[in-house]
């Protein structure tokens, strides 16, 4: 579906994607997970000669296919979706680069799981998360991801798979004759906008559309972050709030594709940080389970948004990575109920202990759940000296 040079460009951009959200640049030795999805093997082919050309030991693994995902969770007692592969602790703790190529051959065949078993699973994983997290805080750990275009992804957004390829392509420069530097210089310009973002002194964020009145609180020792090499494309800017200042109603328009399931038109309405009232006009009982996954679940990790003069996607296309950077008309702005990111942590994040963390009101849970809106919306920050100002507006920043 992609050229060879098409390929090897993707390698080249997902390279530097790794370079850049590590910080620290990689050495000859270092070791680097490849994890795919069999329908992107083309692409893991390129990554790994390149990955070995940059002296770097990459180890290849192949994901489940979805009959064999549909078994584990459909088959799997409580032992078995809680094993733990012997060694796999020990390979995260010596890990310093990670790449997943995302290419599903299928959206919907976990659908008749029961989402409770999906949430255990993720739950008993998470202290390998953790590690990686703790490595990636000391800057010896870095990680990319990317999208490859597949028949069941075009199908499910409603395009054939020439039309999505070309929507892959355009999104990540791929029709550039240098995509790379086009990748440097919207990381420069969005430099640009998070120093003037981290300048504010924002206490609270009043997020209007026509659906949604919500406002968030900023919290103490925060930086917005964002475009930054870890997810290819990306485009947000975002933050990871105090949770405990989430007040009011956040609308989804966005369809999302969730553990196979699809679930549309989400209403969350937060009261004292939590979300006392989620509708959904369609996956209302899948949603209700997630949210009960545990306690941090109904709670906020993250708020972002998208400036449309960087995102060149304008089509709904059934993955996260995609539809959360949409431009489109109006942009977007996405909430992920969940888990923080403790890279918006302004200070050391190897200081940001768990209870430091609990004190500022970073969440913690097994969920991040990405939600997304794509409505005209206004975003107003109310500063710390009382002023308000408008920094998103028209799918703007306005800086």
């Amino acid at each position: 579906m992609m050229s060879k040079g098409k390929l090897e460009k993707y390698a080249d951009v997902l390279w530097w994607g790794l370079s850049t959200a590590r910080g620290k640049k990689y050495r000859k030795g270092d070791v680097v997970l490849v994890r795919y999805d069999l329908p992107a093997l083309k692409l893991a082919e390129v990554i790994q000669a390149s990955l070995l050309d940059n002296g770097l030991n990459p180890v290849m693994r192949q994901t489940m296919t979805p009959a064999m995902e549909h078994n584990f969770y459909y088959k799997s007692n409580l032992r078995q979706l809680t094993f733990e592969v012997p060694g796999e602790r020990e390979l995260c703790k010596h890990l310093n680069g990670g790449i997943y190529l995302h290419a599903p051959a299928s959206l919907t065949h976990l659908r008749d799981v029961d989402p409770r078993k999906i949430g255990k699973a993720l739950v008993a994983r998470k202290p390998l998360r953790d590690i990686l997290q703790k490595r990636e805080e000391k800057g010896e750990y870095g990680w990319t991801l990317c999208l490859f275009p597949t028949d069941e992804l075009a199908r499910q957004a409603g395009m054939d798979t020439k039309e999505y390829t070309k929507q892959v392509i355009r999104a990540c420069y791929l029709d550039k004759k240098d995509p790379v530097s086009k990748w440097k210089e919207i990381y420069q310009e969005a430099k640009a906008i998070k120093k003037w973002l981290n300048s504010l002194r924002i206490k609270t964020l009043r997020i209007e559309s026509k659906n949604m009145d919500l406002e968030i609180s900023q919290g103490e020792k925060r930086r917005w972050v964002g475009i930054s090499g870890h997810n290819i494309p990306s485009f947000e800017l975002f933050i990871s709030p105090d949770w405990r200042g989430t007040e009011g109603v956040y609308y989804s328009d966005q369809p999302s594709y969730r553990s196979g399931n699809l679930v549309q038109g989400v209403r969350l309405t937060f009261k004292g940080g939590k979300v006392i009232k989620a509708e959904a006009g369609k996956g209302q009982e899948f949603l209700r389970k997630q949210l009960a996954m545990d306690p941090g679940a109904r709670r906020v990790g993250e708020f972002s948004l998208t400036d449309k003069r960087f995102s060149r996607i304008n089509k709904f296309m059934a993955n996260t990575l995609y539809d959360e950077n949409y431009g489109g008309k109006n942009g977007n702005c996405h909430l992920a109920l969940g888990a923080s990111y403790s890279d918006t942590y302004d200070g050391d994040p190897r200081r940001l202990t768990k209870k430091r963390k609990g004190s500022l009101g970073f969440n913690d849970s097994a969920l991040h759940w990405d939600l997304v809106n794509t409505e005209d919306k206004r975003v107003t920050a109310i500063l710390a000296d009382g002023r308000e100002k408008v920094i998103y507006e028209n799918g703007l920043f306005r800086y």
